[in-house]
């Protein structure tokens, strides 16, 4: 099996482990996973009734609220961040109606409830998609962050991966972090464990799609011209306002919660950038559109750019999807990516406990 040579670092804490044959493997066996039978079976069942229960009795098929985004010309990127938010460079987008906040819990139960889908997360995976693994190690699950004391270092982690990502048996929509959660109380959270298919399908089913890396950074400024955060000039949590839901504390051991939230958070819980949208940073990355291309910004044309044609293959992960906002774990101290022009990329079946979705629609 193929190995990625080398880890970066501020990729490392802001996504999950891709699901690709190179190391969907290494995370099953590194994590122990099995089924069991007898009691753990009967466990299993009686568990899985009831997180289906309560997930589907979330469902809202009230339509979400759409905010308007007029179109205009703005600097997407920055010169002075990592080398995919470079060159900044001058865009122009069309309006479009945007999701006022990520999808929740319930309204992705609504999805579920008429439709019948069954994300990626909950299927079995394909044993001719990874030919190494042992069939009882091929188990339905996803990406759970656990808090842990680990250096930054991925030298000293033993693995392409760091220790406090772990493959969860049964961890999806329904259940987040895998057996024994579950959504109670939790409908207007943000649906997570989400990967790019789920969400493809949820905006399609809704009649509207995914935004483009362009249209999703624009809306995230909210009118505001080179500013560093969604909101402006202060830095998360100074004189003790909080204008995003982010990692307090010394990571990845322990998130204080001094925003008022350990871990994940309902929406609408911080102020709205000047579009009135919410959550724009912070709380969970959203998909956008676009196929991932480090040097795209240097190419993208200057009008509604929509990313590139095809995918890349530019490491051993293969091509991935955007990603954009950062999530309740982006700390100041390592990763600090709830910045609007931070960029992230994940395959299109890759999911974990920090990622979910908005969809936007064209105004006609």
């Amino acid at each position: 099996m193929s190995r990625r040579k080398k880890v970066k670092l501020e990729e490392a804490v802001a996504g999950w482990p891709p699901k690709t044959a190179s190391n969907t493997w290494k995370w099953l066996v590194l994590g122990g996973i099995g089924l069991g039978a007898g009691i753990a079976l009967i466990t299993y069942l009686l568990d899985s009734g009831n997180a289906d229960t309560i997930a589907l009795g979330l469902a809202d098929d009230t339509p979400p609220k759409m905010v308007r985004v007029p179109g205009g010309t703005f600097i997407m990127g920055r010169n002075d961040g990592p080398e995919d938010e470079r060159p900044a460079h001058e865009v122009t987008v069309a309006p479009f109606d945007m999701d006022e906040t990520e999808v929740t819990n319930s309204q992705f139960a609504a999805f579920v409830k008429a439709t019948g889908y069954i994300t990626v997360a909950e299927q079995t995976p394909d044993a001719k998609k990874y030919p190494d693994a042992p069939k009882e190690k091929l188990v339905a699950g996803s990406a759970v962050f656990y808090p842990c004391e680990a250096s930054f270092d991925p030298r000293s982690w033993g693995t392409p991966f760091p220790p406090w990502w772990r493959y969860v048996p049964q961890a999806d929509w329904r259940r987040p972090e895998g057996k024994g959660t579950n959504l109670k109380g939790r409908g207007n959270y943000p649906v997570v464990q989400i990967c790019y298919e789920d969400a493809l399908a949820y905006a399609k089913w809704a009649g509207k799609r995914l935004p483009t890396e362009a249209e999703w950074e624009y809306a995230a400024r909210g009118g505001l011209v080179e500013k560093p955060f969604c909101w402006g000039e202060a830095r998360n949590g100074e004189g003790g306002k909080w204008y995003a839901n982010a990692f307090q504390g010394k990571f990845p051991q322990e998130d204080t919660g001094a925003d008022g939230f350990k871990g994940l958070a309902p929406v609408k819980q911080f102020p709205a950038n000047g579009f009135g949208l919410y959550d724009m940073s912070g709380n969970a990355w959203e998909w956008c559109s676009d196929w991932y291309s480090p040097q795209y910004y240097a190419e993208s044309p200057r009008e509604n750019p929509k990313g590139p044609e095809h995918g890349l293959a530019y490491d051993a992960d293969g091509a991935q999807r955007v990603r954009r906002g950062g999530s309740f774990l982006c700390d100041d101290s390592y990763c600090k990516r709830y910045l609007p022009s931070a960029r992230d990329k994940n395959p299109a079946d890759s999911a974990a406990n920090h990622t979910g979705f908005r969809c936007v629609k064209d105004v006609k």
